[in-house]
């Protein structure tokens, strides 16, 4: 017998909420055997970010041959790379396992708190030359705004800007655009299936909790791990759209720190 895998390459979040462990929560929910590359040991809580400390890039490089070599990796999830040279290291990496094909990045930019967390020459590098090797991004609106150029922050813009995004610098990738910083009762996020050119629109009711601490972490990890078991793409946004939704309207009425708490990843488990 062998578990579904899937890898996180991410920095660390102490208060559990966010990066490594947000992901590795949610590959454990969702029945896929986790492991992680750790690519900065980040000093944050519920209410800030107060510090980044990098690991070495050569050391990256180490953990993902480690952990492709020996155990392999059905899907890879990517998270919070700081620098050109960490974006490049990964992108090396992963190019030296062309049959790992499943590869989802959230292009993490800036923290539920505000706090920025990519280095300005970093986003450059970002969208040249990790996007275009991707499967799925999973970008935010702010992020998403960054990556293009312009501003998006209305519900008509989010189509042609998924689509705008599916083609940066040539490429082909699947784009889960997350609506969640629209300020309206009902969020529509857009799936562009860049390998069918399908368009879904996942509706759901936007949930009055601050409470939102790792979601784009989980929403990113959720559609790994789908694809790690096989999944459509279609399908695998659909579930993690649902999964998302659900676990943070478990989480809602919980109280974990003073400023934005976690989802609830285990709702399904815990009793």
């Amino acid at each position: 017998m062998k578990y579904k895998t899937a890898l996180t390459i991410a920095g660390s979040d102490p208060s559990g909420g966010a990066g490594m462990q947000a992901d590795l929560k949610t590959f454990s929910a969702l029945a896929v055997y986790g492991t992680s590359a750790i690519v900065a040991i980040v000093d944050e809580n519920t209410q800030g970010v107060y510090g980044v400390h990098p690991v070495p890039v050569d050391f990256v490089a180490g953990q993902i041959r480690s952990v492709i070599d020996d155990i392999g990796a059905d899907a890879v999830k990517i998270g919070m790379l700081h620098s050109s040279e960490l974006i490049l290291t990964v992108l090396n990496s992963l190019k030296s396992y062309p049959s790992i094909k499943n590869i989802v990045l959230d292009p993490v930019m800036v923290a539920t708190s505000g706090d920025p967390l990519l280095e300005p020459e970093a986003v450059d590098t970002l969208r040249s030359s990790l996007l275009p090797y991707c499967r799925v991004i999973t970008p935010n609106l702010p992020e998403a705004s960054i990556l293009l150029g312009k501003t998006i922050d209305h519900q008509d813009q989010l189509e042609d800007a998924a689509r705008e995004l599916s083609t940066i610098n040539g490429a082909n990738i699947s784009v889960m655009l997350k609506a969640g910083h629209l300020e309206c009762d009902k969020l529509t996020d857009i799936f562009y299936n860049a390998e069918t050119r399908n368009v879904l629109r996942l509706t759901s009711n936007k949930i009055n909790t601050r409470n939102t601490h790792g979601t784009g972490c989980t929403m990113s990890s959720a559609i790994a791990a789908y694809l790690a078991k096989g999944a459509s793409l279609d399908n695998a946004a659909r579930l993690a759209k649902d999964y998302i939704n659900a676990a943070i309207e478990a989480g809602a009425r919980y109280e974990i720190g003073k400023g934005h708490g976690p989802v609830h990843h285990f709702y399904n488990l815990w009793k």
